[in-house]
């Protein structure tokens, strides 16, 4: 019988290690969404929310950086508590979700900056276009395990964004000065993350001599 080689075993436990410390989760979209807030005729804020979104979540305990985060919003989920607010967000002059009825995120970078704090850089393509932005994130310490059996981890981001970056441009002047809409926005992600089934792992072939 012919014994393993040398570099068969360690790439045998390598392969182990890794899938021992990295694991995939889906976003739970009945257990998160996408928070924003702008500026009303300077004087207040308005808040909404986008009510929909999904997504994939790679994380990698022995190397965080290894991390990843793939997600979906629904333009049409948005909802500030006002219909027709919401039908013209909706429209041509701001978010068009006729011709874009989504908004994604793709991270391209993550860094630890601190106990379960990460820096999360990717691409957001809004509108039609793509802009790097950085999401500052904080997830929980550890995954728990929810009343139907349920792996789930959570955490909530944070950034801020432009508007006119992303060509979401119409306004309208105020007598005495100001506009209607301000241009920044704030965003708040809130996501609970539910780990998907590992696959069987292969077995090892065994050869006979």
């Amino acid at each position: 019988m012919r014994h393993p080689t040398l570099s068969a075993v360690l790439g045998l436990i390598l392969a182990t290690a890794s899938s021992a410390y990295a694991a995939t989760w889906q976003i739970d979209p009945a257990h998160s969404s996408v928070q924003f807030a702008v500026r009303h005729l300077m004087v207040s804020t308005v808040r909404g929310t986008f009510n929909t979104v999904s997504g994939t979540v790679t994380t990698d305990d022995a190397d965080p950086t290894q991390s990843s985060v793939e997600a979906t919003i629904d333009v049409n989920s948005i909802d500030t508590r006002e219909p027709k607010r919401d039908s013209h967000l909706k429209s041509p002059d701001f978010l068009d979700a006729a011709t874009y009825p989504t908004i994604t995120f793709k991270s391209t970078k993550v860094a630890k900056v601190g106990e379960n704090k990460f820096a999360v850089t990717g691409n957001l393509t809004l509108h039609g276009v793509t802009k790097e932005v950085v999401l500052e994130v904080e997830g929980s310490p550890r995954e728990l395990k929810d009343p139907s059996g349920n792996i789930k981890l959570g955490g909530s981001a944070h950034t801020k964004i432009n508007r006119q970056d992303f060509g979401v441009t119409w306004n309208k002047g105020l007598d005495g000065g100001g506009v209607v809409v301000g241009d920044d926005i704030e965003i708040t992600i809130d996501i609970e993350l539910v780990k998907k089934a590992a696959t069987a792992a292969a077995g090892a072939n065994q050869e006979n001599g």
